[in-house]
């Protein structure tokens, strides 16, 4: 449905539709399980500080946006934070002094509450729980409209979400049953137009332009992932350069519930309901409280900035400068740290890099027999390249068949009206391999061995482009090994509604190995070598790319060796490398997996339907690095660090280091962020307990049979059941590259400089030995490192 013409709206309704417009772009945004990437829950307050926020979502939603106030006692019980970094903190935010800090950190916790709603009011008035009733009936409206093909059918498909909720709600007694006559019949007089109706609802609530803001905001989040989910279309929408109104779609259904909760109620909670309208008006301003806590993560982030640091300090491996045997490059996420690293440690002659895992190439990909366009590149830009999966020759058109069929199987076994059905059917024959994977014995799935091939749009001038920007941006443009990998990731796991969480979020939380394949193909293809090679890029005649795919659960490598274009003698020596390196990773990562046991035993945990935590995913990351490898090799950063590989003096005009800041740094953050508010707001910004999860829609999961949607990681992907394995820390971005540069790119980034300015990030500059020597102080300045962050501890 088209959003309304705004003619005939007087002044004040004007400004009501842009409140609704302003607050939709205040929530974060919500992709589906099938291809879900980790989204910055703070992504409406980056222009506001840490303390700022804490005020806001302290009045909007009674979340604390910071750690208890224990947690940051047993850090300076500890020694972790020391007086130093408290004292910097009260310098840079304030909070009183050194003692002041020590005294709030041993101090009660203050428990953050959210202004009443009407339906809150109207629930303290009747003893009715309204809130959850409204949740539930959204909910399971919610869940049929939004839904990608679980269903067998959906709820008025093809209207727009407003013009759906109102034939829903107006056939649905739920609300006249519980305590609210007339509700269907209310629905039904509201006017068709959903601006009309917002601001006739904001009329009968009596509320005042400068009111609305906070309050839409409010009643957006509580609709959880809901209203997240129509934020994504909006984002989709947004990056197409159209719009999509159904955000303030969600508002004005939610609002529809105010106005009507007010009228029942009225006479008892008009004049409390006037109370709040005009706290809602005024702005939430840091208090004492949020300032101190505030203060105190800053302090919990310097103390993981001196530890950075000294990592960082210790002299790196040393690499031989000749042709190396092997070259590999890596996605920088986390997860490839300790792989690369245990590779590297098997001989000098291995040479790793690290880069996005979508290798450059913005993917539109269909796979084989398949109808879905599959979106492998960032959710912040649009595709620009399309491929295909095509069959071996070897393969008849009964593939193509089968897989159409095991997808329509699928649906099938899913829907509502087939669920039992497909269990009284099929029970028996699936009774062995519950039991085989409920023991950790199951088989794996074997890999798609369908080549990945460009479609025939894609010019010889375009893949030349493509392949030389490429390669430059991974800073690999001369001595080329003999066999060069391309590695992309993904996680094999079974009856894990959040698998795609563990695959590539650069290749939009898809696995990355058809990204890989394809570059490898392209770089590959000899006419595109000769246009590099009259570029500048000379690649050997007996070097050959290879795509591969880092399985995160197992450590172990698959190399697509049946794309070779021609034979490579060092593939055999290179598989054994893969195969110890996937042992000592498996080892160091075991460390961390509770009942883990031995490294080995750490490749089983994908295939148990019992595992909670087949692996740790991103957990614990806190650091994005881009500098060349030089300066980190052989340093452990425990699986905590991106690492992106950048020589700032092949960068001419630093287009590259540009690139870095605006698009990895920031999807980095949005990862880093999504951990940070999982641990600190669980209730709001995380997914709840995978035990109590149910699939809806395709879409998300809920906790139990229905209600609000939710977004965010679940708890046993940042605890394991007696601590948490992610400390909440905002990422620190570490960047080997001259000052003036970095200050020039953020001054031309007024949204990436927000990151910094509001410290959601922190940013420092590596000098030649790879040590932290600058930090960003904000408003584009810098100061000098302290000698007691550099030091080497003894």
């Amino acid at each position: 449905m088209k959003a309304d013409s705004h003619a005939g709206f007087t002044g004040t309704h004007l400004e009501l539709i842009a409140a609704s417009e302003n607050a939709s772009r205040a929530i974060p945004p919500l992709w589906p399980l099938s291809s879900s990437v980790a989204v910055n829950p703070f992504i409406g307050q980056t222009g506001q500080t840490l303390a700022e926020t804490s005020a806001l979502l302290g009045r909007v939603a009674g979340v604390a946006v910071t750690m208890p106030r224990s947690w940051y006692a047993g850090k300076i019980a500890s020694g972790t934070i020391t007086d130093a970094d408290l004292a910097d903190a009260v310098a840079l935010v304030g909070g009183g002094s050194v003692a002041a800090l020590r005294a709030a950190a041993l101090a009660p916790d203050a428990v953050a509450k959210a202004l009443p709603t009407v339906a809150d009011l109207a629930a303290k008035a009747s003893g009715i729980d309204w809130p959850a009733l409204i949740e539930e009936r959204i909910g399971a409206w919610a869940a049929s409209y939004f839904d990608t093909g679980q269903a067998l059918w959906q709820v008025t498909p093809g209207r727009g979400a407003f013009d759906s909720w109102r034939i829903f709600a107006t056939r649905d007694l739920t609300a006249e049953i519980n305590g609210l006559p007339g509700f269907a019949g209310f629905v039904a007089t509201t006017s068709e137009k959903p601006r009309v109706a917002l601001s006739m609802a904001c009329e009968a609530l009596g509320l005042a332009a400068a009111s609305v803001p906070s309050y839409f905001h409010q009643l957006l989040l509580g609709l959880g992932g809901w209203s997240q989910v129509a934020r994504q279309k909006l984002w989709a929408a947004e990056l197409a350069g159209k719009t999509d109104p159904v955000t303030a779609d969600m508002l004005t259904i939610r609002l529809i519930w105010e106005q009507a909760l007010f009228l029942q109620y009225k006479d008892k909670i008009a004049a409390d309901w006037a109370q709040i309208a005009a706290q809602h008006a005024t702005p939430a301003t840091p208090s004492d409280h949020d300032i101190t806590m505030a203060a105190l993560q800053e302090a919990a982030d310097r103390a993981a900035q001196r530890s950075l640091s000294q990592t960082l300090a210790l002299p790196a491996q040393v690499a031989n400068t000749t042709r190396p045997a092997l070259q590999a490059a890596f996605c920088i996420d986390v997860r490839s740290e300790v792989f690369r690293r245990a590779l590297e440690a098997l001989d000098p002659n291995i040479q790793t890099l690290g880069f996005a895992g979508f290798f450059g190439l913005t993917a539109a990909h269909q796979g084989f027999g398949s109808d879905v366009v599959e979106q492998r590149l960032p959710v912040l830009l649009n595709a620009g390249v399309h491929s295909h999966a095509t069959a071996p020759a070897t393969e008849d058109l009964s593939a193509r068949y089968a897989a159409r069929a095991y997808r329509a199987w699928g649906r099938f076994k899913l829907a509502a009206v087939s669920s039992f059905a497909f269990v009284e059917a099929t029970g028996p024959v699936y009774a062995g391999k519950l039991v085989r994977d409920a023991l950790g014995l199951g088989a794996r799935h074997a890999m798609d061995s369908h080549k990945p091939q460009f479609d025939d749009s894609m010019t010889l001038e375009a893949k030349i482009g493509a392949a030389k920007g490429i390669l430059g941006a991974m800073s690999m443009t001369a001595n080329f090994a003999p066999l060069v990998l391309l590695v992309g990731h993904g996680a094999n796991v079974v009856n894990n509604p959040h698998a795609s969480a563990l695959h590539c979020g650069a290749c939009g939380g898809y696995s990355g190995e058809v990204n890989a394949r394809l570059l490898a193909g392209l770089l590959n293809e000899q006419l595109v070598r000769d246009g590099l090679a009259a570029a500048g890029i000379s690649v050997p005649k007996d070097t050959v790319f290879l795509g591969a795919l880092h399985d995160t659960t197992t450590d172990a490598v698959t190399i697509f060796d049946a794309d070779l274009p021609f034979p490579a003698p060092s593939l055999p020596q290179a598989k054994g490398w893969l195969a110890a390196a996937g042992r000592v990773a498996r080892t160091e990562r075991a460390l961390r997996l509770p009942r883990a046991g031995s490294g080995e035993a750490v490749a089983t945990r994908s295939t148990d339907w019992a595992e909670t935590r087949p692996e740790w995913a991103l957990a614990g990351c806190s650091a994005f690095i881009a500098a060349p490898r030089t300066r980190t090799r052989g340093k452990g950063f425990a699986g905590r660090a991106f690492l992106h590989d950048y020589d700032w003096t092949k960068d001419e005009g630093y287009g590259v280091l540009e690139l870095i800041l605006t698009a990895p740094v920031v999807v980095a953050s949005w990862i880093s962020l999504q951990y940070y508010g999982s641990v600190v707001a669980p209730d709001v910004f995380g997914a709840g307990n995978k035990l109590l999860h149910n699939v809806t829609g395709g879409i998300g999961v809920v906790e139990g049979n229905g209600g609000n949607l939710r977004a965010g990681l679940p708890w046993q992907s940042v605890h394991d059941g007696v601590a948490l394995a992610h400390d909440p820390l905002r990422l620190s971005v570490c960047v080997a590259a001259p000052q003036a540069a970095v200050t020039d790119i953020l001054a031309r980034h007024d949204g990436v400089r927000a990151l910094f300015d509001n410290r959601w990030l922190h940013l420092f500059l590596l000098d030649d030995a790879g040590q932290m020597v600058a930090r960003y102080t904000g408003d584009l300045g810098w100061e000098a490192m302290t000698p007691s962050l550099t030091k080497v501890a003894a």
